[in-house]
């Protein structure tokens, strides 16, 4: 039986950008300015406002083979032709090819989603969200400023592991690991990993704050 990823395959304009992971679901707010990815929008506000968005790693001058759809959601034209656009993250994808390279890049590419679980996850959920109030409380306490998660953090597991994953600083090899997972499980178990070592580190540092206080 051939699943539905594998066949649903399609040419899709791609945008890499450096140390940047898009995540389903996340907005990216881009300022449009360099000739070709301004064709590029022309022609994708023309068409469906789809294109792909792929990490590009300077160092080894190459892109990612698994990036995120982002669909264009509001534009912004500005003087010469520069455009302010906000996308917010739909499926992902892996490149199979590129079919142009010029004006900007084109790919074939496949679709690709988590692989289904039997396996309750609102447990799993529960402790990253948790170990997240944990960094947040010690992050306020460490900085002496007061630092809120939003209301609106996603309860499902699945939109909870991209989020969790978009919010990571600094760490783009880390966030392009966990787009390329397509087991939910696996994503939140790393993010619990993450986030322990965030908690445990910045416990040490509140312990010593406390303690030159003294």
């Amino acid at each position: 039986m051939t699943s539905s990823s594998s066949i649903a395959v399609r040419e899709l304009p791609l945008f890499p950008l450096p140390e940047v992971v898009l995540f389903p679901g996340r907005p990216l707010p881009l300022h449009i300015f360099e000739f070709r990815y301004r064709m590029m929008m022309n022609t994708v506000l023309d068409t469906d406002s789809r294109f792909g968005v792929l990490m590009w790693n300077p160092v080894k001058n190459e892109a990612a083979a698994v990036g995120c759809c982002a669909e264009i959601v509001n534009h912004q034209r500005l003087p010469d032709d520069r455009m302010k656009i906000l996308t917010l993250g739909q499926q992902r994808f892996r490149v199979l090819e590129y079919v142009r390279e010029k004006p900007y890049r084109v790919g074939l590419v496949e679709w690709i989603e988590d692989e289904p679980t039997d396996r309750d996850l609102r447990s799993l959920g529960t402790q990253v969200e948790q170990l997240l109030k944990d960094v947040v409380h010690l992050s306020s306490k460490l900085t002496g400023q007061e630092i809120e998660l939003p209301d609106n953090i996603p309860t499902l597991p699945v939109e909870l592991s991209y989020w969790v994953a978009s919010n990571l600083y600094g760490v783009a090899a880390e966030q392009q690991a966990l787009l390329e997972m397509q087991s939910t499980t696996e994503r939140l178990e790393r993010e619990m990993e993450i986030l322990t070592s965030t908690r445990n580190h910045l416990a040490a540092r509140t312990v010593l704050k406390d303690t030159l206080k003294e």
